[in-house]
């Protein structure tokens, strides 16, 4: 099951009273929405919420909620920070089922560009797409799409195919094998950086 425990109150003072009321008690306001039910306000230990936070595996990930003897699998779809001190000071949970497809933005990391012929070659990457949105089943969200640079050379494109998704994983986006990024000449990509760009707004139409 999920890695993480948020353990939860339920607010009665909703709004933004309510919200700040959360604050000054040590603790971060959220909502719970989704399903069949409707929005719940809630709040978490704003210490604990950070520890879950700096795992890295709250954002976009199944977790488990807990409400005294009642626990349900959530998703936490977002977290408005303090532009200044960086402190949460909202957040928003998705009730689904475990084994429940869901549509998510994952992040794309790249790897091994110190083995890859392009590096050497003078070559440079141009990323098109820094995220890509897939429907999953909410238990195989994966927390990045890898893809591998070994063995990458100069004018290769890479493409969603190139990714291996989680089993039974799609891209939300069907119809073309769109961009990831390119392997460029380091003079070329400078001057053709819109041209990439440009390719990839195109496939986006």
């Amino acid at each position: 099951m999920a890695e993480i425990i948020l353990n939860v109150d339920v607010r009665e003072n909703v709004g933004t009273g309510g919200a700040r009321a959360a604050r000054r008690d040590g603790a971060v306001p959220g909502v719970l929405y989704g399903g069949d039910k409707a929005p719940v306000a809630i709040s978490v230990n704003e210490r604990e919420f950070r520890k879950s936070l700096y795992t890295g595996k709250l954002i976009g990930h199944l977790v488990t909620l807990k409400h005294g003897k009642e626990s349900q699998p959530v998703i936490a779809k977002d977290i408005q920070f303090d532009p200044v001190t960086d402190r949460p000071l909202h957040f928003d949970l998705m009730r689904v089922g475990a084994k429940e497809e869901i549509k998510i933005e994952i992040p794309v990391a790249f790897v091994n560009a110190d083995e890859a012929p392009y590096t050497r070659q003078g070559g440079m990457l141009e990323v098109v797409r820094h995220t890509v949105e897939i429907l999953v089943r909410a238990d195989r969200i994966p927390a990045e799409l890898i893809v591998d640079l070994k063995g990458r050379e100069i004018g290769e494109n890479i493409r969603i195919s190139d990714i291996q998704l989680p089993e039974g994983a799609t891209p939300v986006i069907t119809d073309r094998d769109f961009m990831i990024a390119a392997i460029k000449n380091s003079a070329a990509g400078q001057s053709d950086a819109g041209d990439t760009t440009a390719e990839g707004e195109a496939e986006e139409a």
